[in-house]
């Protein structure tokens, strides 16, 4: 599987990173499987968060095999200083690990949710604390709203995160609104060497009052061709990673179209933004 430069970290991560947020209400052997074939895919890149059930717990009898084999990202939701401190501590006891590659500011999608983390006593500080005491190394922000890329290139100009984790997809791409804050923060990452890691890339429509079929807050794409074009799409623009659905039957497909990935055509992408009208924006309330 291809590998890229996660800006000024300088980890060549896979362009796939695993969301652990997959296995987080798994019992730890189905969770153990899903785990052993991301790795037999070459995955090298974690991302797990406190708010994904037992998702960590999930990964800790992992640790000890395979720590210096993967980035391991984490995340804090809190956003008070001291809050964001005690998360942090908790997520390395139940990790099993000493520290952290990346620890990130979770679901800044607006920026309400921003002001909050970096104002006096805010979540950033216990942050940067962590870094400084070399509990992580990197620092980075995620969200998950149609306002998150706007939101973070205002945090990008609040503070100098080394990573972004925002929404970005065919669908979303055909929003003139959308596509145009991408684009801008994209752009601003390029410039500042910020590390580009992408979410929801085959996500087709929110659940609405239907019964969900899949363990995803969205509905997913489930077609292995469509799901190909989608991925495609989202790496043929300057991004690093994309983190895998947050369904175990949907994960070896995303696996699949990542390793067989070469760059659409303008054509083709312009065909397939074309074809994003058929299907509806998935963003409901926090959509994380």
């Amino acid at each position: 599987m291809e590998r890229r430069r996660l800006g000024r970290t300088g980890h060549r991560s896979t362009v796939v990173t695993f969301g652990a947020v997959a296995v987080g209400r798994l019992e730890q052997d189905a969770a153990d499987r899903a785990i052993q074939l991301v790795l037999d895919r070459g995955v090298n890149h974690f991302d797990v968060a406190p708010r994904y059930a037992d998702a960590e717990l999930r990964l800790q009898p992992w640790m000890p095999r395979i720590r210096d084999r993967v980035f391991l990202g984490g995340k804090t939701a809190e956003r008070t200083r001291e809050a964001a401190w005690e998360q942090l501590n908790r997520s390395l006891e139940r990790l099993g690990t000493d520290h952290l590659d990346l620890y990130q500011l979770h679901s800044v999608g607006k920026i309400a949710d921003l002001d909050a983390c970096t104002a006096r006593g805010g979540a950033l500080e216990a942050l940067v604390q962590a870094r400084e005491q070399g509990l992580v190394r990197w620092l980075g922000v995620t969200g998950h709203t149609h306002a998150a890329p706007g939101t973070h290139f205002e945090a990008l100009r609040r503070f100098d995160f080394d990573t972004v984790m925002f929404p970005l997809n065919f669908v979303l791409w055909a929003d003139p609104a959308y596509r145009r804050d991408a684009t801008a923060l994209l752009d601003e990452c390029a410039r500042r060497d910020v590390g580009v890691h992408i979410i929801k890339t085959v996500a087709k429509d929110s659940w609405g009052e239907r019964a969900k079929t899949h363990a995803t807050w969205y509905e997913p794409f489930t077609d292995q061709g469509v799901i190909d074009r989608a991925v495609a799409f989202v790496l043929s623009k300057p991004v690093t990673t994309l983190t895998t659905v947050g369904d175990v039957g949907v994960l070896p497909k995303v696996l699949d179209a990542a390793e067989r990935f070469r760059p659409l055509t303008p054509e083709a992408e312009a065909a397939l933004v074309r074809e994003a009208g058929q299907y509806h924006s998935p963003f409901v309330g926090s959509w994380a």
